[in-house]
């Protein structure tokens, strides 16, 4: 999964995708810390399922399991300022650093540090405007190119037809994701999706708040909703701060604080729920780890995820819910309470299976 961090200058884009790369450094002793150049960072998503199925395999096995978590890859965009689909800024370079990305984080700044510049910053209404109009602005491009390089050619009709329902579409100010429930969904395959719009994918709006911002101490994964999209409150400086501490630290200051969930937890299981992610779980001596598939995916398609010659060669898979593996600690004790199941490669795999693949030679 890769997620693209956008917004203008100085609102603290930066600052909280140090935030997400501090977190991986500090969480994770087996997965590599991994830059992939200096914009990119792979971030693991905490899940503390992981830490009860360790704890079962150490009690039972006598050995404490790696953990592999799930993970994001994040793409910190420089910041757009007006008129970076025209070269303005860095912005037009980055732009295409957008399109290959699942997801967009737009960070929008809403907080009262005067010490922070405002560059090219006014009101989060304003600032969100101009991103999605430079997005637009660069859809625009790509929807006339493609209509230039189809002329009139009489058998591409079809796809000229439905280009223009989107130019239209993006010429009255409106994201191209908000058409595709008025697109057939194979029209949408063949025509648009090759397109790599970049307002055709899912976002969530991250706002930068004050540290003292009631915003922040909403409970849960809940999420507020600004212009049709889902929108998460951080404290980026505060993020930052939380992410040099280890697990017990962090969860204490956020109590003193009153914040029940840090703000990136909270943004990387939103950004599973937006992409309908879940994750299935496998637990042995060698690793624990949670493995990210889409939600419909079938019980041999989620062995392929692990390795391609799984899903070839699927015989059978045994699963157990992960409330019943952690009740009666283990697959053995799962078994023993008729709590685990043989499924078939038709099965459709839950969040939270803790899943053991039987495969042929």
């Amino acid at each position: 999964m890769k997620i693209g961090i956008v917004g203008l200058p100085n609102v603290g884009k930066s600052t909280l995708f140090n935030a997400f790369l501090k977190r991986q450094q500090a969480l994770s002793a087996n997965y590599p810390f991994a830059t992939i150049d200096p914009n990119i960072g792979v971030v693991d998503v905490l899940d503390t399922r992981l830490d009860r199925l360790a704890e079962i395999i150490q009690k039972n096995e006598k050995i404490n399991p790696p953990k592999v978590y799930a993970n994001i890859e994040f793409v910190d965009i420089a910041g757009l300022v007006k008129g970076a689909s025209k070269g303005e800024g860095l912005g037009n370079q980055f732009l295409a650093n957008i399109r290959e990305v699942d997801m967009i984080l737009h960070v929008v700044r809403d907080f009262s540090d005067s010490n922070v510049i405002r560059e090219h910053s006014k009101d989060p209404d304003t600032d969100s405007d101009v991103i999605n109009s430079e997005l637009i602005i660069k859809d625009l491009e790509s929807v006339d190119k493609r209509l230039k390089a189809i002329g009139n050619d009489p058998s591409k009709r079809k796809e000229a037809d439905i280009l223009a329902k989107y130019k239209a579409h993006l010429d009255s100010g409106k994201l191209a994701i908000s058409l595709r429930d008025q697109v057939d969904k194979n029209d949408y395959l063949e025509f648009i999706r090759p397109l790599f719009l970049l307002t055709d994918k899912e976002m969530i709006y991250v706002f930068n708040v004050d540290e003292n911002d009631e915003r922040l101490r909403g409970g849960s994964y809940e999420a507020l909703d600004y212009k049709g999209n889902l929108t998460v409150c951080i404290n980026a400086k505060l993020e930052s701060e939380l992410s040099a501490l280890d697990l017990s630290d962090r969860m204490e200051y956020l109590k003193e604080l009153g914040i029940s969930i840090a703000g990136i937890d909270k943004i990387s299981r939103i950004c599973f729920q937006k992409l309908s992610l879940i994750t299935f779980l496998t637990a042995g001596t060698k690793e624990v780890r949670a493995w990210q598939i889409r939600e419909g995916t079938t019980a041999d398609q989620a062995a392929g995820t692990i390795h391609t010659d799984f899903e070839k060669n699927f015989i059978r898979a045994e699963v157990v819910n992960f409330e019943d593996y952690s009740k009666y600690e283990g697959k053995l004790g799962a078994k023993e309470a008729g709590k685990l199941r043989l499924e078939g490669r038709g099965y459709i795999v839950k969040d939270g299976d803790v899943v053991e693949f039987k495969i042929g030679a």
